[in-house]
C-alpha cells in the first residue's frame, strides 16, 4: 500500500483552523443547552447522519425541540506516529475508512453500514468482526469530550475524574448529555482481505471453533451466519497485500448468501467493512431481479430514511423483528434449544466479541457465574411476527436466564423494574446528575421503553 500521504490528509495532522472551529460548534451547542431549563420538556438532537435506531411508530421524540449537532462531522487529527484518530461524533465510518486507509491504519471496530457514525457506535454499542480480539468500538476509545445540558463541557478519559462518566457514555443513547468529540485507536490495515469459509452441521462443533480462533488469534476478523439448525458457517478474515480477484456485494449479490456456497472469498478491504450494507441476512431484495433492478439504490441508508419517512404506516402491533442479543458464548448451547422450540428463524448473524471489562453499565452481579469472557452477539434480523406473539418480550424474558442482554436500539417491552435489574441505576443516575440534572434528554428506560413506543 502507498504510504504517501496526499496533501490533504497531511493537514489532518497538522494545526490548523479544525480545532477553533470545533471549539466554536462545542461553545454553540452548550449555550444551546443550557437555554432548555427543563420541566417536562424534552429534548433531542438533530444529525446529519441517518439514525440506525429501529424506526418506530408513534414514537414520541420527533416532537421534541432540537438542539443542532449536524455540524459535529469532521476527523480532526489523524496520527499515524501513535496510531489515533480524533473525530467528531457525527463522522461516518465509511468516510473515517477512506481517511485512515490513506495512512495505512483503520478503526479497530468497524461497523456493518457504511453511514453508521462513531459517535453512535458509543452511544449504541457497536461491534464487527474484530470484537473477538479487542470487544467494542467503545473499548478501542482513550478520550470523550461531552457537553453536559447545563453548557459544561467535560473532558473523560478511563483513568481521570470523569471516568465514570466516560465508562457510561457507552450504551447511554444520547442520554447523558452530547459527545463531542472521541480519540479512538487504530490499527495496521492491508489492502485485501482474504476470507475462508468453515462449515459445520452442529452448534457444538460451531462453538469449539470459535473458542479456537478466538484462543489462538489466528486471524484478523471472525464472525459467522448460522444458516439453519444444521449449517454454522464461521467467516475468517485475514489482511493480504494482494488477491488474485475480489469480489464487491454492493449490487446483485448478496454477501451473507455467498457464505453458503462459497469457501474462499477476496474483497478489497473498504468492501469487506461494509459487505453487509446491502442487506445483513434477510433485510435486502430478495430476488434476482429485485435486486438487479433495485440493488444499487436499497443501501441501508435508504432503507432506514425511508422507514422513517413512511413512519406512519410502520405496524405498530406487530412490528417485524430487528435485534441484537449478546450472550457468554458458554450459554449459547442454551438459549439456542430455547430458541428452536420457541421461534426457529433463520439465518441468524453471529459476531463472537469479548468483554474486555465488566461494564459499568451492567447491573451489579447480573454476570455473576459467568467467568468466560467470549460472548457472542446473535443477530435476528427482518423475522415476521405471528398474530398473537410478541417476540421481543419472548425474548427479554427469556435473555436473563443464560445472562443476556438485547440492544436497545429495537423495540423494547420491559418494565422499569426489570429494566433496571439489568442496567446498572446506581451508575446511571451518578453519571446523570453530572451530564443531565434537568433531565430534558430524558433517562434511559424512559427513552428506549416508553418514548419510542409513544408512551
Amino acid at each position: 500500500m502507498n504510504l504517501t500521504l496526499p496533501r490533504t490528509l497531511l493537514r489532518l495532522t497538522a494545526p490548523d483552523d479544525r480545532g477553533l472551529r470545533h471549539t466554536a460548534k462545542v461553545q454553540r451547542i452548550a449555550r444551546a443547552l443550557a437555554r432548555h431549563d427543563g420541566g417536562g420538556a424534552f429534548v433531542s438532537l438533530k444529525k446529519r447522519a441517518v439514525s440506525h435506531q429501529v424506526p418506530k411508530k408513534g414514537d414520541k421524540r420527533r416532537h421534541d425541540a432540537k438542539v443542532d449537532i449536524s455540524d459535529l462531522d469532521q476527523i480532526l487529527r489523524i496520527d499515524p506516529i501513535t496510531r489515533t484518530c480524533t473525530a467528531e461524533p457525527g463522522v461516518t465510518f465509511v468516510d473515517l475508512v477512506d481517511a485512515t486507509l490513506e495512512y495505512g491504519l483503520v478503526p479497530i471496530v468497524v461497523p456493518e453500514l457504511k453511514t453508521i457514525t462513531v459517535g453512535g457506535a458509543v452511544s449504541g454499542c457497536s461491534i464487527e468482526s474484530m470484537s473477538f480480539r479487542y470487544g467494542g468500538f467503545h473499548d478501542t476509545c482513550l478520550e470523550y469530550e461531552v457537553i453536559t445540558t447545563d453548557g459544561e463541557v467535560l473532558r473523560c478519559t478511563p483513568d481521570n475524574e470523569h471516568k465514570l462518566v466516560f465508562q457510561m457514555m457507552h450504551g447511554s443513547f444520547g442520554t447523558l448529555g452530547v459527545l463531542s468529540k472521541l480519540k479512538f485507536r487504530l490499527v495496521p490495515a492491508k489492502p485485501y482481505v482474504k476470507l475462508t469459509y468453515d462449515t459445520f452441521p452442529t452448534l457444538q462443533e460451531y462453538e469449539a471453533a470459535i473458542r479456537k480462533h478466538a484462543t489462538a488469534a489466528d486471524v484478523d476478523f471472525m464472525d459467522g451466519i448460522i444458516h439453519a439448525p444444521n449449517k454454522y458457517v464461521l467467516c475468517l478474515g485475514k489482511f493480504v497485500d494482494e488477491a488474485p480477484y475480489t469480489h464487491r456485494y454492493d449490487w446483485v449479490r448478496v454477501y451473507w448468501r455467498s457464505t453458503g456456497a462459497r469457501i474462499e472469498d477476496y474483497l478489497r478491504t473498504p468492501d469487506y467493512f461494509f459487505r453487509y450494507d446491502r442487506g445483513v441476512t434477510n433485510v435486502h431484495p430478495r430476488s434476482f431481479v429485485g435486486r438487479l433492478l433495485f440493488g444499487k439504490l436499497v443501501s441501508s441508508t435508504t432503507l432506514l430514511r425511508l422507514a422513517e419517512v413512511l413512519h406512519r404506516f410502520l405496524p405498530a402491533e406487530r412490528p417485524n423483528v430487528t435485534v441484537d442479543l449478546f450472550l457468554p458464548i458458554a450459554k449459547l448451547q442454551d438459549f439456542m434449544q430455547w430458541y428452536r422450540g420457541a421461534i426457529d428463524y433463520f439465518p441468524l448473524w453471529c459476531v463472537p466479541y469479548r468483554r474486555v471489562r465488566y461494564y459499568e453499565w451492567i447491573a451489579p452481579g447480573y454476570f455473576d457465574g459467568v467467568d468466560d469472557e467470549l460472548f457472542v452477539d446473535l443477530a435476528i434480523y427482518g423475522l415476521r411476527q405471528p398474530r398473537g406473539r410478541n417476540y421481543y418480550k419472548e425474548i427479554e424474558d427469556e435473555l436473563p436466564k443464560v445472562k443476556g442482554i438485547k440492544t436497545l436500539i429495537s423495540h423494547n417491552f420491559y418494565d422499569e423494574e426489570t429494566f433496571w435489574s439489568i442496567w446498572n441505576k446506581s451508575s446511571y443516575d451518578a453519571v446523570k446528575a453530572i451530564t443531565d440534572r434537568k433531565n430534558i434528554l430524558r433517562d434511559l428506560y424512559t427513552k428506549t421503553c416508553r418514548a419510542a413506543r409513544g408512551l
